[in-house]
């Protein structure tokens, strides 16, 4: 299925700053296809846990795009990974350099959410 819904796209991104639609974001985010919520923020800093995505979850995205931080240090607790399986969404973790990348490229053709630790 061919997403044909308008998608946000990234504009830029380095250590602790994402640009979208020209508005610099300097916080751990969620990119929906047509907003940005720049409050989002886990339970436990660098484990990516169910309860961190909800508002993901609502949405019902064909694809959720995590990314990392810089360094790659958050993970994705093992109950998270269950429950994206359960609920049928693809989804594809990497350095939040590349993950940006990638949501760019598949935001364009499906349903795409992104979750980004900016930071380490």
């Amino acid at each position: 299925m061919v997403f044909t819904g308008e998608s946000k796209m990234i504009e830029s991104y380095s250590f602790g700053k994402m640009k979208i639609d020209g508005k610099v974001y300097l916080t751990d985010l969620i990119v929906f296809p047509a907003s940005v919520d720049p409050s989002w923020w886990r339970e436990e800093g660098h484990n990516l846990k169910p309860k961190d995505l909800k508002a993901v979850l609502k949405e019902k995205p064909d694809i959720l795009v995590i990314g990392t931080g810089y360094f790659g240090m958050m993970k994705m607790d093992a109950q998270t990974i269950i429950l994206l399986k359960k609920e049928k969404i693809e989804f594809e973790a990497d350095k939040t350099a590349r993950a940006v990348e990638f949501f760019n490229e598949i935001a364009k053709n499906k349903k795409a959410i992104g979750v980004f630790h900016l930071t380490c």
